[in-house]
């Protein structure tokens, strides 16, 4: 790689750090080419990002952002997964390493907030941005729905009763 093409790896990898909201660090080693593959298409389908980084340039590109504090991770054959969400990257790569022991995670940060192994697999316990936001507009619907019932309910019974008094007419 050419000195102008590390320092645009750089940059990107720095941009990236800037709009991120949690960075796990894995080691990849073993992991096959169809397996890395099918790992990238599922962080891809949660809205998250598996990148393959050369440690050194990845240093540099973590200098001045909230994730300086993981450079000391960046050794071996090292991997990133990423995501704006705070939580998806963390469930992706916990539920792969779960699955496929090749994957090891070392880490993470969510923010400024360094996080271990057990951070990492907590945060992965805890529902996503979208599954927050649907049980909320679930809460806030249920009594809506509720108070919708109780007032139909009334109707309902009065319509059942004068029916009930025609079919009673009818008979006689």
């Amino acid at each position: 790689m050419d000195r102008n093409t590390k320092k645009d790896w750089v940059g990107a990898l720095h941009d990236t750090f800037g709009t991120v909201g949690l960075v796990v660090v894995t080691h990849y080693s073993g992991l096959t080419v169809a397996e890395m593959t099918d790992l990238r298409g599922k962080m891809r389908a949660s809205g998250a990002g598996f990148k393959v980084v050369k440690n050194r340039l990845t240093r540099l590109a973590l200098a001045e952002t909230e994730y300086e504090t993981l450079a000391d991770l960046f050794t071996g054959p090292t991997a990133i997964a990423f995501s704006k969400d705070p939580v998806m990257a963390a469930k992706v790569a916990v539920d792969y390493a779960k699955a496929n022991e090749k994957l090891k995670i070392l880490g993470g940060s969510l923010g400024n907030k360094r996080l271990d192994v057990e951070g990492v697999k907590a945060l992965a316990t805890l529902p996503s941005l979208d599954e927050l936001r649907g049980r909320l507009v679930g809460m806030i619907s249920t009594p809506a729905t509720r108070i919708a019932g109780v007032l139909q309910a009334p109707a309902g019974q009065l319509a059942r009763v004068m029916r009930a008094q025609a079919e009673k007419g009818e008979a006689a």
